[in-house]
């Protein structure tokens, strides 16, 4: 199969008006109240009345920044954008290449999204899968991929933080950081409902409501229900009838206690039911020899003898304290969330097999459908910091992160064409119990007006156990133990060149800890274990205000190398896992941010990014696709392997961009706008090893949304891959030529009320 080795800133983005300074918490709330109140008359997003960008500020590190003066490579989106990018009722991974460097895919549908980095990230598809990009929703590191597939509502910013981040977040994210901040309660009536509705019954409503409970106390409710109809058909008589429709419902309610000037408590609950389809799995899709999909593909068609079915349910909850203390200002953030799951699927996509005629669509040499099942889980995280807040140059940060996590994964196996379905003697179970302890710290110094520099340090502990087992079989339960530690560090500094432009570089390392996977499907099967990996990374870059702040620019040049680069490969004719190291990684690249106001009611921003990743290891080969696949790689040193050295990572298109162009105009007593946005990668590798069937073709999609807005109120028409480009966008690999495709074209109507 593969060696032994597995023991197993660029910024800008729209203004951020409204973020809160983290040394006053008084500001918090006027802050807030600022950036909800009605414009006086219609702008740009971000643009002021005299046609200049707002500052950008972000919490990045901690504090609110001007984030021209952060160094380091970061992007923000809020406001306007994340109305338009969300406007059909799209999930998490709408945020898919809308910054540089960031993709986002699932082979779980709405749930279960797993994000990548300047092409850092893990296709691992079991449920305790560990990924090198953290998630952070207000304040709380969120460990599991389906604790990350959230709904995005009522939010004040998205920030995207690229490269290693540990020094001041929770979890050590080796390859970066997506941060969500929750709009906060403040002391004043407001809110605002939403009701949109589509193609295919798409019905989504949102909406929030403060109010001021007392001078005191202030609460702030916001939901959101997302719903659309079945729009593809099995036309056999056998197995789930119809597929893709969705009900997802979240809601979060918050509570602010501010009995004194120098003492807050923010308290949020939140929770989330959804059922919806599982990914489909459309069985010999691609064309044999290319990535091409098939003449007779039909979207809404998908022929199956296998039942589909997905729900979950996540609940949670958090304590974010902060005394102000002369000179300092103390924090405590407590989280606790929990996660049940069901989600079953047909695997081989199609019906039949070779021993049950008639089989299809194409060859399908065995059946094989599964359900995952998550019963148990639970994660409690604390966190306590401490910050300055005296005057002078030298700044600093201190804090210690505590992290447990318990989960239990069902798996089993299922043959709807077989009498006592599903048998009990494939039925495999995992448990892992993961503990993390952590202290970091930062140091800023301002060495002079123009020169600031910037350290922090972590140190981590990590412990892990796991346990598989098949159900009738106590015999083949197998364990699984890490218990590993870390020292990380980042040094950067922020010169500023004249009042419009900084130059600032960074260098920082990252640590992932040990890996463990194990199905055990079969009596022979073993778990598997990557080692803890490390990364190291170098980046520069420019920041700079232009035409008299009208426009605004960031561009960063990086290089990473990652030692002992965990890995996912495939088992040939298995549905499992193998997880395994790579000696090295590198990655280098390009990432550029461009904002404007152009005048004349027009405004648009520009991102792109260039990733260049290789695997560096020689002796490193994996199974290869168990279907009829045209593999391009040299062969490994045994049959059905590859060698994958000199491939770059999966999921890592080597260029990315994104565009957006909006004109506006008065009209009447309001607005007139119309705004369209463009997204367009290169191709990319589904596996490790490379493949013709297995390579993604390059992806343009776009958007297009018209509104008029006055008053209070808004009315918009919008529409989502307006020129409805459907193609591969993964596949599974072991049994047929699987393929899993976009989104085809919706569309539909929108209507706001602010209040």
């Amino acid at each position: 199969m593969m060696k032994t080795k597995y023991a197993g800133r660029t910024l800008i983005a729209l203004a951020i008006a409204g973020a809160f300074p983290l040394h006053n918490a008084m500001a918090d709330e006027q802050a807030a109240q600022e950036a909800s109140a009605p414009a006086a008359k219609p702008k740009a997003a971000g643009e002021s009345t005299s046609g200049q960008l707002e500052q950008v500020i972000v919490t990045a590190q901690r504090r609110a920044e001007n984030i021209k003066d952060v160094p380091m490579s970061i992007a923000s989106i809020k406001g306007e954008k994340l109305d338009v990018l969300t406007s059909g009722g799209q999930d998490i991974r709408f945020l898919s290449g809308r910054s540089p460097s960031l993709t986002v895919e699932s082979d779980y549908g709405r749930t279960f999204p797993r994000f990548y980095i300047r092409g850092l990230g893990n296709t691992d598809f079991d449920l305790n899968a560990s990924q090198p990009v953290g998630l952070v929703m207000d304040d709380i590191v969120m460990e599991n991929p389906m604790l990350k597939g959230f709904p995005v509502f009522d939010v004040d910013q998205v920030e995207v933080l690229r490269g290693p981040q540990g020094t001041l977040f929770g979890r050590n994210s080796p390859a970066g950081v997506i941060k969500f901040d929750s709009a906060k309660p403040v002391f004043k009536t407001e809110g605002y409902a939403s009701v949109g509705f589509g193609k295919d019954g798409v019905r989504n409503l949102e909406g929030a409501y403060n109010l001021p409970i007392s001078d005191t106390v202030a609460a702030r409710f916001s939901g959101q229900s997302q719903n659309r109809d079945d729009r593809v058909t099995n036309p056999r008589p056998t197995g789930t009838k119809n597929f893709e429709g969705y009900g997802d419902d979240a809601a979060r309610l918050q509570l602010l206690v501010k009995p004194t000037r120098d003492f807050s408590a923010l308290f949020n609950v939140h929770a989330r039911n959804m059922e919806a389809s599982a990914t489909l799995f459309r069985a010999n899709i691609l064309k044999q020899g290319t990535n091409d999909l098939v003449d007779n593909f039909d979207y809404g068609s998908y022929p199956t003898d296998g039942v589909n079915e997905q729900w979950l349910r996540t609940r949670g909850g958090s304590a974010r304290l902060r005394w102000e203390l002369p000179g300092v200002t103390l924090h405590s953030i407590t989280g606790y969330d929990t996660l049940k799951l069901f989600s079953r699927a047909d695997v081989d996509g199609g019906y039949g097999a070779s021993y049950a005629p008639p089989m299809g669509p194409g060859f399908i040499p065995f059946t094989v459908e599964t359900a995952d099942l998550v019963p148990h889980h639970r994660q409690f995280t604390q966190e306590f910091r401490a910050e300055s807040t005296n005057a002078g140059p030298l700044q600093w940060i201190a804090g210690a992160y505590y992290f447990n996590e318990d989960i239990q994964i069902d798996s089993i196996s299922f043959n709807s064409l077989a009498p006592g379905n599903p048998q009990n003697k494939e039925y495999a179970r995992q448990f892992q119990s993961a503990e993390s302890f952590a202290l970091f710290g930062t140091l800023n110094y301002a060495v002079s007006d123009r020169l600031k520099l910037r350290g922090g340090l972590r140190y981590t502990k990590d412990k892990k156990d796991f346990l598989a087992t098949r159900v009738e079989a106590t015999s083949s339960a197998h364990r699984l133990n890490s218990d590993t530690s870390n020292v990380s560090w980042d040094a950067s500094g922020t010169y500023t060149l004249d009042k419009d432009t900084n130059v600032f570089g960074r260098v920082a390392t990252g640590y992932r800890a040990p890996s463990m996977q194990g199905r055990l499907f079969g009596l022979a099967d073993l778990p598997t274990q990557a080692e803890a990996e490390k990364a190291l990374s170098f980046e520069a870059g420019i920041k700079q205000d232009l035409f008299n702040r009208r426009a605004r620019m960031s561009a960063t040049v990086f290089h990473y190398t990652m030692k002992d680069k965990q890995l996912t490969a495939g088992s040939g004719t298995v549905n499992m896992n193998r997880l395994i190291n790579a000696d090295e990684v590198t990655g280098q690249g390009v990432e550029l941010d461009f904002q404007a106001n152009l005048g004349g009611g027009f405004s648009t921003t520009f991102g792109t990014s260039y990733n260049d990743t290789e695997i560096k290891d020689a002796s490193l080969f994996v199974s290869s696709c168990g279907a009829p696949c045209t593999v391009t790689d040299p062969r490994g040193p045994f049959a059905g392997t590859a060698s994958i050295n000199g491939n770059p990572l999966p999921r890592a298109p080597k260029w990315q961009h994104n565009f957006s162009l909006k004109y506006s105009m008065a009209l009447g007593d309001g607005e007139l706008y119309a705004y369209t946005d463009w997204t367009y990668r290169t191709k990319y590798n589904f596996f490790l090893y490379e493949a013709k069937e297995y390579t993604a073709k390059p992806l343009t999609e776009g958007g297009l949304r018209v509104g008029y807005k006055w008053d209070k109120y808004e009315v918009a028409a919008y529409g989502r891959n307006i020129t409805n480009r459907v193609q591969s966008l993964g596949a599974i690999d072991f049994n047929n030529l699987t393929g899993i495709v976009n989104d085809p074209r919706t569309y539909g109507m929108q209507f706001k009320a602010n209040f």
